[in-house]
């Protein structure tokens, strides 16, 4: 009910207010060697972060 003021908005019109990805976003989210490279680099600093926390 709280929606009902949103009614004639379209989603993913220009008034919704969705970010939809285009170009070089598009790509890093669906390329598979790039979300690898953040997998690790992500997980290496948590395992520093970690490692720091334990001394």
């Amino acid at each position: 009910m709280a929606e009902k003021h949103l009614g004639h908005i379209k989603p993913y019109s220009a008034q919704f207010g969705t970010m939809v990805p285009m170009g070089k976003q598009k790509f890093l989210r669906t390329c598979i060697i790039w979300q690898l490279f953040r997998f690790v680099a992500i997980n290496i600093r948590m395992t520093i972060l970690i490692l720091k926390s334990h001394h």
